[in-house]
């Protein structure tokens, strides 16, 4: 099923649907600030199972998930005042930080060193959907699980992961390049993956 929802103004009637399937295990694909993510409740570890399988990668390469605002970052990862000015600067926006992992994330999405990838996207339906859950959801992008092709729009989506998701939703076109990610552990920053999000400041 694909569910159209406004990309400025998400509507609140649609955005509890999508929250509800999530709450009851669903697996949903999503629009964010960089490409259609594929994504499941971060507490849920019979759908993040199925997401692994779906996207046939090794529990050992967690997702990243995605959190409200950096209030909502400090519960699921240690953040120093290094960090926190950081991400000031630039959430939300198309960066994923990768941190040291609070208590309460789940084993199965931390990293062998006990690291986690954070993104805040700058999108309004991702966000409201997080915030109407009440914590995060997992960011996979969505991809062909034959080539690893990223899949562009919710049409597409369909046509090829549609059997194993409960609800497409529709928020337009997305930009289709890949968030920067960066490593803030002990406060050295590291560029991991240049991508969408000005690295700059991380290169002087």
């Amino acid at each position: 099923m694909i569910l159209e929802i406004n990309p400025q103004h998400p509507e609140p009637r649609k955005v509890k649907q999508v929250v509800d399937i999530l709450a009851k295990g669903g697996i949903i694909a999503y629009p964010t600030d960089t490409y259609y993510g594929i994504g499941c409740d971060l507490f849920d570890k019979h759908a993040i199972e199925k997401i692994y399988k779906l996207k046939r990668r090794s529990p050992h390469q967690p997702f990243s998930f995605i959190c409200s605002d950096l209030k909502n970052i400090s519960e699921y990862a240690q953040v120093t005042n290094y960090a926190y000015k950081t991400m000031k600067r630039l959430l939300p926006g198309p960066y994923t930080f990768i941190l040291e992992g609070s208590r309460l994330v789940p084993r199965i999405m931390l990293t062998k060193r006990k690291a986690v990838g954070i993104r805040v996207p700058d999108h309004p339906i991702c966000l409201a959907i997080v915030k109407e859950l009440g914590h995060p959801i997992i960011s996979t992008s969505a991809t062909n699980p034959e080539d690893d092709r990223i899949l562009e729009t919710p049409h597409e989506i369909r046509d090829i992961l549609g059997h194993s998701l409960d609800l497409i939703v529709d928020g337009g076109p997305v930009p289709g390049r890949p968030s920067s990610v960066i490593s803030l552990i002990e406060d050295t920053p590291e560029v991991l993956r240049e991508g969408s999000g000005d690295v700059e400041i991380f290169q002087t």
